[in-house]
């Protein structure tokens, strides 16, 4: 298989890697920073159920699913920087319109269309580092994009905290849109093309067909997709209900975004320390233990608040909800590594197909959850539980019944400096 190509001098390893984050971070900051703006936008737009709010958040992360899937296959065949930056575009103008918003219908499908923009940010940074690392290497470089991806939802609420202090809604769609600003004038001036003219797939049906059948009939890409699905249900569930939950059930006001924030921390934290233990461990047994005690700590905090009769005490709500979102730090990094590993061939039609799966799955599912909110934590807690039980069948299927097995070395891979990194999974 021909080499990736080693990008320019000019743009050193850290620049790289974070800028990619900074790619995969306009989708938080998107997300994160609304949160606390969701009864303001409610109110504003004379929207009367409380639960109907949510739908903000949902329509931007089901656009941002939904056209994964096409980004990808374009990608493979124009290159990923120009793909990039058309995204870029769309979804800078997205937000500005959604500023002006006249109506909620008309804010929904904005967001939609942010969304939309927001995608390839996703596909093509995933696309690029699977261009130029392999195995293990592509775990642990994805794990330090994830810790500084993470940064953005311990800042982003809390910055529209502030914004809604001295503003209102509309100038926190102002302040992403200047976020996509500076990200896009960055990638158009320093980011290099990544895709080897070799593997430039022709923009044909058969072509694409095959590119897609590759990648659902790979029982272990496809079995980490609906298993990364699953979990990312549970996540985007959370982040439906942050507001209701830390506002409603447990009375905190508006400084609730700190401890929204707490948890973030520690989710990257745990994606940083993934970095390191992976290298040590190995993808699939960091992985698979780290999903278990997502299923166990899920199952505890059920059982304490039905107990409770509905809630558990927030003493004990915030340090599990902490340790759960801990595990995903060491899950979904992993998952999409160990799903992407067998399909570099077609990394950017893979990565869209994936993200398709992934986002849009878990979009659909946490949006459920999320809708079914009745003042207690029951309804999410339930979705912990479930999710992250039929996550891990799906490992299970995907591994042909082996958990915590290390695979053969796979063939050396090309790293950013040009050097080849062993993959050891």
């Amino acid at each position: 298989m021909p080499s990736a190509p080693t990008p320019p001098r000019r743009l050193p390893h850290w620049e790289l890697v974070t800028l990619i984050a900074s790619l995969m971070a306009l989708n938080a900051a998107a997300i994160d920073i609304v949160i606390p703006a969701l009864a303001n936008i409610g109110a504003a737009l004379d929207v009367a159920d409380e639960n109907s709010r949510q739908f903000a958040i949902t329509a931007y992360v089901l656009g941002f699913g939904a056209a994964q899937i096409l980004y990808g296959t374009l990608s493979d065949r124009f290159g990923r920087k120009p793909i990039l930056i058309v995204g870029l575009v769309i979804y800078t103008l997205a937000s500005v319109a959604a500023a002006f918003s006249p109506t909620f219908g008309a804010l929904l499908a904005f967001r939609a269309i942010q969304g939309i923009g927001a995608a390839a940010t996703r596909v093509v940074a995933v696309s690029i580092v699977r261009d130029l690392f392999d195995g293990r290497r592509m775990a642990s470089v994805m794990s330090i994009v994830m810790m500084i991806f993470m940064v953005i939802p311990v800042l982003a609420p809390n910055l529209g905290q502030v914004v809604m202090m001295f503003g209102n809604w509309r100038e926190l769609f102002l302040v992403v849109a200047a976020f996509g600003l500076v990200v896009s004038i960055w990638s158009l001036l320093r980011l290099p093309e990544t895709l080897h003219p070799d593997d430039r797939i022709p923009l044909t049906a058969e072509r694409v067909l095959l590119a897609f059948r590759t990648v659902v009939t790979n029982r272990m890409a496809f079995g980490y997709a609906l298993a990364t699905a699953l979990i990312f249900g549970v996540l985007f569930a959370f982040i439906s209900q942050a507001e209701q939950v830390y506002t409603g059930v447990y009375g905190i006001g508006p400084e609730f975004t700190l401890y929204f924030s707490a948890v973030a921390i520690l989710m990257a934290c745990a994606s940083f320390a993934n970095s390191r233990l992976v290298e040590r461990f190995g993808t699939r047994r960091l992985s698979h233990g780290a999903l278990i005690a997502f299923m166990v700590f899920g199952g505890i905090q059920l059982v304490i608040a039905i107990a409770m009769g509905g809630s558990a005490p927030f003493w004990a709500f915030l340090p599990l909800t902490a340790l759960t979102f801990c595990m995903f730090g060491l899950i979904g990094t992993n998952f999409n590594a160990l799903a992407m590993d067998p399909l570099g061939h077609v990394a950017g039609t893979a990565s869209s197909v994936l993200g398709f799966l992934q986002t849009l799955g878990g979009g659909l599912i946490g949006a459920a959850i999320g809708y079914l909110y009745n003042g207690t934590t029951i309804p999410l807690l339930t979705g912990f539980l479930v999710l992250s039980a039929g996550s891990l069948v799906c490992v299970f299927i995907a591994e042909n019944g082996q958990l915590f097995r290390a695979r053969n070395a796979a063939p050396e891979a090309v790293s950013v400096t040009g050097g080849s990194e062993q993959a050891a999974e």
